[in-house]
């Protein structure tokens, strides 16, 4: 029996649903007025960092996430960063918050699997040294519970883990926490928070992707909505800042740890390994910079690297500490050179 009309009729279908979600969020940024491009040189005050799993760079370009499409062509961008290899999730989030390879901040594959008797991670991250060298306080966002042992609780850090146990934390319902955090946190009643203001660094952290790709395909209706759906709870997020009146001194990183599957089966390779411990990621990552004293419509010639991201926060805040990060700033991405603003607390270089 042949089967083309019900491929036929499933192809139609999808591609249905992919024009209705792209519409649906089209005529919610107009309902909303979208973010205005704010290339100022005003020097950041505020830093979001979205870091994100299973979302390759030619899905950005190629218009399944709309608004950080938009952030790409109004800020500056490279499609070919890399993250460490393999992309792990865990050992990957380790290097990215400290600026380190594995092998010195010794989170490894093993660290996958969560273990209650493991202690937290005792390499400092950049949280540590932006309060350090600046007196700087982090709110941090995690959708993946494994990563709760990277954030030791710290005065300067207000983290919230709501991740795959509890099937309800999706994309967008995180942009609502995230809101009500930055409510609460700005309201001078505390509310229990560590924090008494918006953060000078909001890290969010959003895998959806690579966990509908693995379950239900990267090519899978489930997986375009996954998409639009993190699109969407990006744009949630900077309208908060909008709303509270900070969007001018706030600077947005979007980049991943993993990109999602090597190849697919579509292009004629191997089916894609779905195991937790050794899954077969891209390494190759989106690096996204929008917002204050961010240049415009800015290809990024110079090679970028997943660790080179916590040196970037430092620099764009005019922090310094001199460190053992196997990274540097990105600083051709600044329309002006940050003012230097840190304290005296980091260490001295020698002489």
């Amino acid at each position: 029996m042949s089967t083309s009309p019900i491929r036929s009729h499933q192809h139609s279908h999808s591609k249905f649903m992919r024009c209705f979600f792209l519409a649906w969020t089209v005529v919610w940024l107009l309902l909303i007025g979208g973010t205005a491009s704010i290339a100022s040189p005003r020097q950041a005050e505020h830093i979001i960092l979205v870091v994100l799993e299973g979302i390759k760079s030619s899905s950005i370009q190629n218009g399944a996430t709309p608004n950080l499409a938009r952030l790409a062509k109004d800020g500056a961008v490279t499609w070919t960063a890399q993250s460490i290899t393999p992309p792990l999730t865990v050992p990957a989030m380790a290097s990215l918050l400290t600026g380190l390879q594995v092998e010195k901040h010794r989170v490894t594959a093993d660290w996958e699997t969560y273990d209650f008797a493991r202690s937290f991670m005792r390499s400092p991250t950049v949280f540590d040294y932006m309060d350090l060298a600046g007196g700087k306080d982090t709110g941090v966002f995690l959708m993946d519970e494994r990563l709760y042992q990277l954030v030791r609780p710290e005065i300067y850090v207000d983290s919230q883990v709501c991740g795959y146990t509890k099937p309800q934390c999706t994309p967008e319902r995180a942009s609502v926490y995230i809101k009500d955090f930055l409510k609460k946190v700005t309201s001078e009643k505390g509310y229990g928070f560590r924090l008494f203001g918006v953060p000078n660094l909001l890290l969010v952290h959003l895998p959806t992707a690579v966990k509908v790709g693995q379950k239900y395909g990267w090519d899978s209706e489930k997986y375009s909505a996954a998409l639009l759906s993190i699109d969407t709870a990006v744009e949630q997020i900077i309208q908060s800042y909008k709303e509270l009146g900070v969007l001018d001194q706030t600077m947005v990183i979007i980049t991943g740890l993993n990109s999602g599957p090597l190849s697919t089966t579509t292009e004629g390779a191997k089916p894609v390994s779905t195991s937790p411990t050794a899954p077969k990621l891209d390494s190759t990552i989106p690096w996204i910079a929008w917002g204050a004293n961010i240049k415009s419509n800015h290809p990024i010639t110079q090679s970028v690297s997943l660790l080179d991201t916590g040196a970037t926060i430092m620099y764009a805040l005019g922090l310094e500490t001199y460190t053992e990060w196997d990274s540097h700033a990105i600083g051709d991405i600044f329309q002006t050179v940050p003012e230097r603003r840190t304290t005296d607390n980091e260490p001295q270089k020698k002489q």
